[in-house]
């Protein structure tokens, strides 16, 4: 079968001209998308399932630009949205194509947004909970013209509320269009496929399943960089962290026996230096700085750099370039690049301590020979000797492909309550076509009647006891007529409480001279510091200049030693 008919000549000679073959991904991929229905493409990382997605709506909007957004991305990571429009230069320079392709996300200057507004884009590439501020605000006229969808990247959303969130979002995008719009669901090697399915279609649509999840080729190694672990403990409370609380970076290093650091640090920049562009994960923030630091130290020059989400997008652009360029040779990253980044030529993923599920770790070991066909390495290094042992049995999973079972949260009413009120501030509606449009949404899809009435009854004031007396009604029911709408203000505090992700008491890092945005501390570490303090931030030193209501304002201090900083959660 020729898998590119589908497409226009034009397309298709692009195509033809800037790659070799079809991945399996898109040539299973493509058909299906063409015939229309729903699709669930399962392939892993490096596969092209991206250009399955997307190559198929740029070739039906080509012919007709400036009529609208019509192609609607969905991404849970910002750094992807900003990879993705990069990625999809390519084809529309290719097909010397004029659609107009925007990116909506919290980072999203406001005069974009008006232009957005405005003028919207063909394309739109945005997250789970900016789509959700899209719909609860005057920008949701512009969504009526959607015709296709694509949620990428649904293994990261589908087992947590933040997943149910989104599905209840397109739900609500479902009863705006014009007409049904087509899904595309893109993700990583998942089981059971037929939940993830139903998850990305809603649970009154049939959807096709597309699994071309062939296994990459690992070369993966458990490595414990001393004898005998006896000494260390067997639990992560004996396990010493990199330098201990308060001590000024660059003075010195751990001279505990029970610290196992002494020994992964060499052990890692001996990997380092003898690979050309490595990634090492680890669990947290604080861990990223003071790795990354610890290694520039031992090897006396940098060769690292941290990569996490307290970082401004803009900080974590320049990192990732400088590893694709090959001008610094190593990351340490939190999830922050576990998922579809395009990272270029990573030849060996590090991964400190057990990534704790199998999904994770083949997510994060994939990032090293990005290409489908290319053999993915990865070491992992146990921390104590418990982790030792989850270690062994994780590897040993991800050697078999044993994935674990993704379950999909039922039910969760502080979702389903958020997006009440949000969909009441829009219009009035009956609690029979609420309860309908709810149960559309597969994690709610045996909501039972009394339990969204419960709800329904806490948002309109009627609370099971006085000590909910001072909460104001956010719904006015009208249980007479079985309708409920809006109270006063009830979109402004939809759209201040939007998502699933929790509030973090932060301040935005800023350079004094006005220069942008360079990350964020959490609010403890700013309540103890002081003006004059230097502090690490992706591994580069800032001196605080001055400590406002909200932002901390500091200029570079090259080459002092400054305090790591620490995040809550």
């Amino acid at each position: 079968m020729d898998v590119l008919a589908a497409f226009s000549p034009l397309t298709r000679t692009w195509f033809e001209r800037a790659f070799a073959a079809p991945t399996s991904a898109q040539a299973a991929g493509w058909p299906a998308i063409a015939r229309g229905g729903h699709v669930l493409i399962q392939a892993p990382t490096g596969s092209g399932k991206t250009l399955a997605a997307f190559l198929i709506g740029i070739d039906r909007l080509n012919d007709s630009p400036g009529e609208g957004l019509r192609l609607l991305y969905v991404s849970p990571l910002k750094a992807l949205n900003y990879d993705i429009e990069r990625n999809l230069r390519s084809p529309l320079a290719g097909l010397a194509s004029k659609l107009a392709v925007g990116v909506r996300t919290g980072d999203t200057p406001a005069d974009e947004r008006r232009r957005m507004l405005k003028t919207p884009p063909d394309i739109l590439i945005t997250t789970p909970e900016s789509l959700f501020l899209l719909l609860t605000s005057q920008a949701r006229e512009t969504l009526r013209g959607v015709e296709t969808v694509i949620v990428d990247e649904v293994h990261a959303v589908a087992g947590m509320k933040r997943g149910a969130h989104l599905a209840l979002s397109l739900e609500r995008l479902e009863g705006l269009v014009e007409r049904p719009f087509q899904r595309i669901g893109l993700s990583a090697t998942q089981r059971p496929l037929a939940e993830i399915g139903r998850f990305v279609a809603g649970s009154e649509r049939e959807i096709e399943l597309v699994d071309a999840g062939t296994r990459k080729e690992l070369d993966l190694e458990v490595v414990v960089p001393l004898e005998d672990m006896r000494e260390l403990g067997s639990t992560a409370d004996l396990s010493v962290p990199p330098l201990a609380d308060g001590v000024q970076m660059g003075v010195g290093v751990e001279q505990s026996s029970r610290s196992i650091w002494p020994s992964i640090y060499p052990a890692i920049l001996d990997l380092v230096r003898t690979h050309h562009s490595t990634i090492v994960f680890v669990n947290n923030r604080r861990l990223a700085e003071r790795l990354a630091l610890r290694l520039n130290e031992l090897a006396e020059e940098e060769i690292a750099r941290a990569h996490h989400g307290s970082l401004a997008r803009e900080q974590r652009l320049v990192v990732e370039e400088l590893l694709k360029a090959g001008q610094i040779p190593c990351l340490v990253a939190t999830s922050s690049l576990e998922l579809g980044i395009d990272m270029g030529a990573v030849d060996l993923v590090i991964q400190v301590e057990s990534p704790k599920s199998v999904a994770r770790g083949l997510q994060r070991v994939g990032r090293a020979g990005h290409d489908i066909h290319s053999v993915s390495k990865g070491r992992i290094f146990p921390k104590f000797r418990a982790d030792l042992l989850e270690s062994a049995v994780v590897a040993r999973a991800m050697r078999e492909g044993a994935i674990e079972e993704t379950k999909i949260p039922r039910n969760p009413l502080d979702v389903l309550a958020q997006q009440i009120v949000a969909i009441c501030a829009d219009e009035e509606i009956s609690v029979d076509d609420l309860h309908e449009l709810v149960r559309r949404a597969y994690p709610f899809s045996d909501l039972s009647r009394a339990q969204l009435e419960n709800v329904l009854d806490m948002l309109a004031g009627r609370y099971p006891s006085d000590e909910f007396a001072e909460l104001r009604p956010r719904i006015v029911w009208d249980r007479t007529a079985g309708f409920v709408r809006g109270r006063s203000g009830a979109r402004r505090l939809a759209v201040t409480n939007a998502g699933t992700i929790p509030d973090r008491g932060l301040f935005g890092v800023h350079l004094v001279d006005g220069g942008g945005r360079v990350g964020e501390l959490d609010e403890e570490m700013v309540y103890e510091a002081r003006e004059g303090q230097t502090f690490l931030l992706g591994a580069s030193t800032w001196r605080i200049e001055d400590i406002t209501r909200d932002r901390v304002l500091v200029s570079p201090a090259p080459g002092v030693p400054g305090v790591a900083p620490f995040w809550k959660g």
